[in-house]
């Protein structure tokens, strides 16, 4: 059961931010301490990547995920009682063509507070998703 993201996986999280539903992102730091943060630019990147626009380039996610890039990933939209519980490998991504991408698909919203582009992107491969106790897909 290979990671393909369902079109209505796709809407879901493209739209999180604007349902007023962010993600939550869950990363873990080289000293083994868990930090857990709203990602409102997360959205999807392709079939089985997600992305997110990390507005400081040197921020703590950043770090975290050049030690560990396991991370995981919590939606739930509670008028819907839609959620989803994934799992990724992060990877920071300079590349000026990735960090375009990223940064113009991500909500309007969340680019307004980086205008001028200083943060970089964070691209995550899909492992698993998890909805309601069950594996819906894995790589």
């Amino acid at each position: 059961m290979p990671v393909q993201l369902t079109d209505e996986i796709k809407t879901t999280l493209n739209n999180a931010r604007a349902d007023g539903f962010p993600v939550l992102v869950a990363s873990v730091d080289a000293t083994g301490q868990p930090s857990v943060s709203i990602r409102g630019s997360l959205h999807v990147h392709s079939d089985n990547q997600l992305a997110i626009w990390i507005r400081n380039a040197d921020g703590g996610i950043l770090k975290s995920v050049a030690v560990n890039p396991l991370i995981a990933m919590w939606y739930r939209n509670t008028s819907s009682n839609v959620a989803y519980l994934i799992h990724g490998e992060a990877k920071r991504d300079d590349s000026e063509a990735i960090r375009q991408q990223v940064y113009d698909s991500s909500p309007e919203g969340e680019r307004n507070m980086d205008p001028e582009k200083k943060g970089t992107a964070l691209v995550i491969d899909v492992v698993r998703i998890i909805q309601r106790g069950q594996v819906l897909m894995e790589r």
